[in-house]
C-alpha cells in the first residue's frame, strides 16, 4: 500500500480484512501507529529506507495500491513487485510514471489504472466495510462552515476525508 492518507487509510483496513499481509508505506515515521492500527504488518518509512529494497526482503508484493497522488513515488516502487504483482494505480497525478520495458518483462510485471467500478461493486465494497468494520476516518464540519471545510481539505491537513453534516 503505497500511501497512509485519504484512500490509503482504507485501503489498508480493507487487505488487512481480507486476509493479506498489509505493508504500508509512507513518508516520516510518524504513520507508523496508524498504520499498524489501520491494519497494516509492516511499515516502511520511504524517507528513511528504500522501500523496494524493504518490499523485496519480504518476498516482493504481489500487489502495490498506489495511493499517494506522486508519479515519482509510484515510479520508485515498481521494483518492489514481486514476479507477476499488479501495480494497482488509483492516485491522480498528471506526471508520467517512469517504467522501463525491462521491469515489466523480467518480472511478468503489469501496472494497471482504477477510478471507480460498477454500482454492484460499489454495493459489495460498502456491504463488506459495514460487516468487517472497515471504516473512513473523517472530519466533521456543519454545512454553514463549508468554507473552512473546503480550506481544511484543501491544505492537505484533514484526516482524512472532510465530511459536512446538516
Amino acid at each position: 500500500m503505497q500511501g497512509v492518507g485519504g484512500l490509503g487509510h482504507l485501503g489498508i483496513q480493507f487487505g488487512n480484512k481480507f486476509g493479506y499481509k498489509v505493508a504500508a508505506i509512507g513518508r516520516g515515521p510518524e504513520n507508523s501507529v496508524l498504520a499498524k492500527k489501520l491494519g497494516a504488518s509492516v511499515y516502511i518509512d520511504s524517507k528513511a529506507v528504500n522501500a523496494t529494497a524493504e518490499l523485496q526482503k519480504l518476498g516482493g508484493a504481489q500487489a502495490i495500491l498506489a495511493t499517494a497522488p506522486s508519479s515519482k513515488a509510484m515510479s520508485e516502487l515498481i521494483d518492489g513487485l514481486a514476479p507477476n504483482g499488479k501495480f494497482i494505480v488509483v492516485g491522480i497525478s498528471s506526471d508520467p510514471i517512469e517504467v522501463t520495458p525491462l521491469q515489466l518483462i523480467s518480472g511478468e510485471r503489469a501496472i494497471q489504472g482504477s477510478a471507480v467500478g460498477t454500482p454492484t461493486d460499489s454495493e459489495d465494497t460498502l456491504l463488506f466495510a459495514e460487516l468487517s468494520g472497515v471504516r473512513p476516518m473523517i472530519e466533521t464540519y456543519p454545512l454553514e462552515r463549508a468554507q473552512e471545510a473546503f480550506a481544511r481539505m484543501m491544505s492537505g491537513d484533514a484526516q482524512f476525508r472532510v465530511v459536512l453534516t446538516m
